[in-house]
This record gives structure tokens, sequence and C-alpha cells, in this order.
């Protein structure tokens, strides 16, 4: 099975590389960042297939790397970190952006940046080249940092975090529990879980025989099973099942073996979809079949038509 998609290109003005692009959770804004060591920012008109140029956000001192927007029901606010050691959080007031917070707390680049459930409140994990990953979290009109040492060897390149989930058999019964998934320089995938107010490793898992470039937890659309999606070096992507919902049994699931490096994978909003970028300059979805088998459901290039099942 196979489907094509509509491509808009957008001309973001960027005077350098653009490394991350991201739409926040309604699909009407768009913030884009680049090795020019800017943010911008537009607005986007799905019924015209128009953009609106709004605003550039100037604080970082490198490249910026990644973006992430907070859910929308503590407004309109944007993390963006950066080769410069900082994370900066960003946020619009009556339509107009300013700096809200300026995290300097690692002594490497700041490789990426997540937003918790927004059920934990405003809550952003940050992984850094220094090795550590921390935890910003917005309580009593302050950000407080968290902070895991040492929690990759070499550097921590992703981070995602996982649905809330509880410590039940059954969904929505047990106490709540707090996790995300790092990868990182050390071709190690790591699940984190939250115990009495400090991140302890949970779980490692091996699969990788490179740097794990990104990880991904899949949206549970109210199942009790997870599943983790992360890409590596190695050219690899590996999906990692939880079907007993305990978060500690995994087991891989190789997807497939691509031609060159696999920077970042991506979920649909349901979990069912999985996006694949890397360094063949290609982008393609897999999805599930009834068979079993991963499958690609786009026809954009000869390489995806060429081994579209595994």
């Amino acid at each position: 099975m196979s489907a094509a998609f509509n491509v808009t290109t957008i001309d973001t003005g960027h005077e350098d590389m653009i490394h991350d692009a991201q739409m926040d959770f309604l699909g009407l804004k768009l913030a884009t960042c680049s090795c020019d060591k800017s943010i911008r920012l537009f607005d986007l008109n799905w019924s015209t297939g128009n953009q609106t140029f709004v605003a550039e956000l100037k604080g970082h001192e490198g490249p910026v790397w990644q973006l992430a927007w907070a859910h929308p029901r503590y407004g309109t606010i944007l993390a963006s970190c950066s080769y410069d050691r900082r994370v900066i959080i960003w946020k619009e007031t009556d339509g107009k952006w300013e700096m809200h917070h300026n995290y300097d707390g690692h002594d490497s680049s700041v490789n990426s940046v997540c937003w918790a459930p927004p059920e934990w409140g405003l809550m952003l994990a940050c992984g850094s080249s220094d090795s550590s990953i921390t935890v910003l979290s917005f309580n009593n009109d302050r950000w407080v940092a968290s902070k895991i040492p040492n929690a990759h060897t070499l550097g921590c390149n992703a981070v995602s975090w996982a649905p809330v989930t509880f410590t039940g058999d059954k969904p929505g019964e047990g106490q709540l529990v707090k996790r995300f998934v790092s990868g990182g320089c050390d071709n190690l995938v790591k699940i984190w879980k939250e115990e009495h107010d400090h991140w302890i490793e949970e779980v490692k898992l091996e699969g990788h025989s490179d740097w794990v470039r990104d990880v991904a937890w899949a949206p549970t659309a109210g199942l009790a099973r997870m599943k983790i999606a992360s890409s590596s070096q190695d050219r690899r992507v590996i999906i990692w099942n939880n079907r007993e919902g305990d978060g500690v049994t995994w087991t891989p699931e190789p997807l497939h073996v691509f031609d060159d490096v696999v920077w970042h994978v991506s979920w649909n909003f349901i979990g069912d979809i999985l996006a694949v970028s890397g360094g063949d300059n290609q982008v393609s979805l897999w999805k599930k079949q009834e068979s079993g088998s991963w499958e690609c459901i786009t026809t954009d290039s000869k390489s995806q038509n060429e081994h579209r099942t595994l």
C-alpha cells in the first residue's frame, strides 16, 4: 500500500542550514531554527496554503539545533536549544515575543529539548553534549532545574517524554508515573523515571552499534502498551515494544536499515505512523500492517519504492 502526499515549500529566509522545523499543537504556527543563530516564526493558513512571517527571535550565540512548543493551555511558549550551551524559553504576550527564561547550566552544546505532557505542568527535558540531562520545571513562578549527571557517556543527543501512565494493571489505576527516554553517544537508549523528586535510570536498552541520534516515545491513544522509536548513526531504526505496559520489559523490533545515518524519527498524533529522515535527504512514512511487517507508505523517492517492506 502506498499514498501520495501534497508538498508545500516555504521560503524561511534563513541565511544558513535549517536544523529544525516545528508546528505548534494546533498546526497554526511554524517555528524554524538555523545555523544562522536565529529562530523564525510563521502563521499558517491551511485553507489558502499561505504562510505569513511573524517574527524573528535572536538571543542565541551559536547554531540553534532544536525547538519545542509547549501545550497551548500554558499560553504561546517555545523552547530552543543551541551550541552556545543555553536553553531559551520564549513567550508571546499580546502579539510580542520575549525571552521568558534563559538557562545556562550546561557545559557544552544542548542538543535536544522536549516538553512533558501538559498534565505535569510546564516541564522541559534538555539533553546536552556534556553527558547530562536537565529537567526544568516551572513552580511557584520560577524555573527550577533538576540535573541528571553522566546520563550518557560522551553526550546526550535526544530526549522524548512518555505519555501519562499509571502504575496499576489497568489504564487509569494506580499512581501517575513520569518517564522520558533519551539517546546518546554511548549507543544506548535509556528510560528515566521520577521517584521521590529524583530521576533514576529505569531501563537501559541496547541494540544500536553507533550513536543514537533520535528517540521518539509514541502516543498511546489510551492503550496500555507502549512503544519507542530510536534512530542511529548505524543507519537503523528500532521500534521498542512494551506490551505489558509496565515500562520495564522492552522488546526490540527492527524497522529498516537505511542507506545513510538516520537523524530523526517522529510519530503522528495517534502513534501508528512513523516519519523517518536521514542523511540520504529523504523523508519516509512507515506503518505497521496487519501481517505484522512495517511498510513504507510514501512514494516520493525511488529508494523508498525499492525497499517498501521489511
